[in-house]
């Protein structure tokens, strides 16, 4: 895009950054910098209003770029990641959502740490946390980086890397300044803005095949060069063992991962009561799932009428098949409907990677103040204040998504929120589930749970494709692949339930039933949470 169309877009970009901002600085002139608000809002969202900020912390890069882009590279086998993002969240409203809010106060850890030896656990479960937010945080800076990219030129390097680095910047400023109830309000424009987006496109795509899904899937299939094989499973997992045992992971790290990422249980923190936190996941339930349907549509649209390969000409990962989706609704190149509705589809892409960072790097930070931080200062130190130190960690953990998602600016970001899933899945949901619902469950089982899932997931991925050993991976030059699958949850998820169990069995500590009544008490009543 040149000239104006660029001009419209970026200024499009700014709207959205200036509105964000002055929410930004309005809360924060707002506050009154307790932990509370600083990590919770005050706990004085609704349902609703939570549901909403929940399904725009969700709805991320990975949503609305990577899957709609691998749906229309892939068909059928594209849809595993709306199966998984969707049925996840039975996970997380029958198991976790009521549980760790009665338990907890803002953190993974506070709620394990309810019944067993505080620092061991704290420093286990806060590392954990913040490795699967960075990871997390890259996916949403490579998308980033690919939109824009694409609005400035295609495929220019400096744009990409400059985008990485102000998108942290921004993440950065939100955080620092506003805390949770900044981030929240964020995060509630921002669904707001994408559902809207999605739905035109939705109906757009629709009309353009007179209401005919028969005819829309038929046409992506003849366009894909790919025929009935586009429709039908195995066209990216199929074929080897390797192929079908990843499919197999991936779908075990996408059900699984969402009861263990810190940015989501912290938003079970921001309301009044567990009961609130039940109804907000039923809202969110129900906004996702109809995004998740929308995405269907869009990205079987793209395959349609854009086509794969133009879509790998612009990105081989296929990130930007939804704004040339929208240039191709909008009338075409250079053509003024097709620049108005790509720049706003640009934009709410855009807005979404912005909410989603603000909202993991809050949940990060606050691991890093509330449970790292708070274990390992030293006894006779100054004491700072948590919040003051989750400011500063905010801006650790920005450089280090940065330097990550230059590394990895030609992966898809649904694989790579992918990879992150796979380690919460292994490292934090084993020691959430067993603390909740094991009465003999020990501190050395804990820290056993958490090292045991984190590291070998951690481990896999770098012995990887991903990483090493093809043309995709982050090193095509070398070659230290041993671990054949690019997802590493089948292996790496039952290791962390049992790591969990051995630990906890060969224990020499006994477990403490007292505490452990009171834990099951509170998580069932809500007696004494905060």
């Amino acid at each position: 895009m040149t000239g104006n169309h660029q001009t419209l877009a970026l200024l499009l970009f700014s709207v959205f950054v200036a509105v964000t901002l002055a929410i930004t600085t309005w809360v924060s002139r707002n506050r009154h910098g307790s932990a509370e608000e600083f990590y919770a809002g005050g706990r004085l969202f609704s349902p609703m209003e939570n549901g909403f900020a929940i399904s725009g912390d969700y709805m991320s890069a990975a949503s609305f770029l990577g899957v709609t882009g691998l749906i229309s590279l892939y068909g059928y086998d594209g849809l595993l990641y709306v199966v998984g993002f969707l049925v996840a969240w039975l996970v997380v409203l029958f198991l976790v959502a009521e549980l760790v809010r009665n338990c907890g106060r803002f953190t993974l850890a506070d709620v394990v740490a309810a019944r067993m030896s505080e620092r061991p656990v704290r420093i286990a479960a806060g590392t954990s946390s913040v490795t699967v937010s960075v990871l997390y945080l890259v996916a949403q800076m490579v998308g980033a980086g690919s939109l824009v990219a694409l609005l400035l030129g295609g495929t220019s390097e400096a744009a990409r890397n400059w985008t990485v680095i102000g998108v942290g910047a921004l993440m950065v400023i939100y955080v620092s300044l506003g805390g949770m109830r900044a981030t929240t309000w964020i995060q509630i424009v921002k669904a707001v803005l994408l559902l809207s987006g999605a739905m035109a496109l939705t109906v757009l795509v629709l009309v353009r095949f007179h209401g005919d899904f028969n005819e829309l899937l038929r046409s992506a299939a003849d366009r894909s060069g790919h025929g009935e094989a586009f429709l039908a499973p195995g066209l990216k997992y199929g074929g080897s063992w390797t192929a079908r045992f990843d499919f197999i992971s991936l779908g075990l790290a996408l059900v699984l991962g969402t009861g263990g990422l810190p940015h989501i249980l912290s938003r079970f923190y921001t309301v009044p009561t567990a009961r609130a936190a039940r109804r907000s996941v039923v809202w969110s339930v129900g906004l996702i799932g109809g995004f998740y349907l929308m995405t269907i549509v869009l990205g079987f649209g793209a395959a349609a009428l854009v086509g794969p390969e133009a879509v790998r000409g612009s990105n081989a990962a296929g990130n930007t098949a939804v704004p040339l989706l929208a240039l191709d609704l909008g009338g075409g190149v250079n053509s003024t409907g097709g620049t108005v509705l790509f720049a706003i589809v640009a934009a709410i892409a855009f807005a979404t990677i912005l909410a989603v960072v603000a909202g993991i790097t809050l949940a990060s930070s606050a691991s890093v103040a509330h449970d790292l931080y708070a274990s390992l200062r030293r006894r006779h130190a100054k004491p700072r204040s948590e919040v003051a130190v989750a400011r500063a960690a905010a801006v650790g953990i920005g450089v280090a998504a940065i330097a990550l998602g230059l590394l990895a600016r030609d992966l898809n970001v649904a694989f790579l929120v992918g990879l992150a899933f796979a380690v919460a899945a292994s490292a934090n949901l084993p020691v959430l589930l067993y603390s909740l619902f094991w009465r003999s469950f020990t501190t050395r089982g804990a820290v056993w749970a958490v090292y045991g899932g984190l590291v070998p997931a951690l481990a896999l991925v770098l012995l990887s494709p991903v990483v090493s050993g093809s043309p995709e991976s982050l090193f095509p030059s070398v070659d230290f692949q041993y671990f054949p699958l690019q997802n590493p949850g089948l292996v790496s998820i039952p290791l962390g339930f049992l790591a969990g169990w051995l630990g906890t069995v060969t224990s020499a500590e006994p477990p403490d039933e007292a505490k452990h009544a009171e834990t099951e008490v509170r998580a069932l009543t809500g007696a004494g949470a905060v």
